[in-house]
């Protein structure tokens, strides 16, 4: 990443540490290990792809969520949150799972969005959208 002081980890990032794709399972490998942070809701969307996609355990899958909680800060999704991203959902085009994204990390202080699910370099709010795998 360029320089990014606080980033925030969108799901398809923590899911790419499962990946068969070495250089992206790497590459995600990598940014847990520099830090950042991630929300409840990114948690949980893991959970759920863990257990019906990639098919882990809930012993594997409970290995890569305590792993994620000692490598990141994990903030919780607020009514403030919930309501920011409505009003940006409706102003930028976003659903809302993409939304909330970028509502905990404007809220919580972050410089850019990690994500490859979002628009490359776009800006939202002054938070920076970067997709580390181009």
């Amino acid at each position: 990443m360029s320089g990014a002081k606080r980033p925030f980890l969108d799901t398809n990032i923590i899911v790419y540490l499962m990946s068969g794709d070495v250089a992206k399972a790497s590459k995600a490998e990598s940014l847990i290990a520099g830090g950042g942070v991630i929300s409840t809701q990114v948690l949980n969307e893991f959970t759920s792809v863990a257990r019906l996609k990639l098919a882990l355990s809930w012993a594997e899958t409970e290995e890569v969520l305590q792993a994620l909680k000692a490598n990141l800060e994990v903030v919780p999704l607020t009514l403030a949150i919930h309501e920011r991203a409505v009003v940006l959902a409706s102003a930028h085009d976003l659903n809302i799972y993409d939304a909330l994204i970028v509502a905990a990390a404007l809220e919580n202080g972050c410089d850019v969005v990690v994500s490859e699910d979002m628009q490359h370099e776009q800006t939202l709010m002054g938070l920076r959208i970067e997709n580390p795998f181009l």
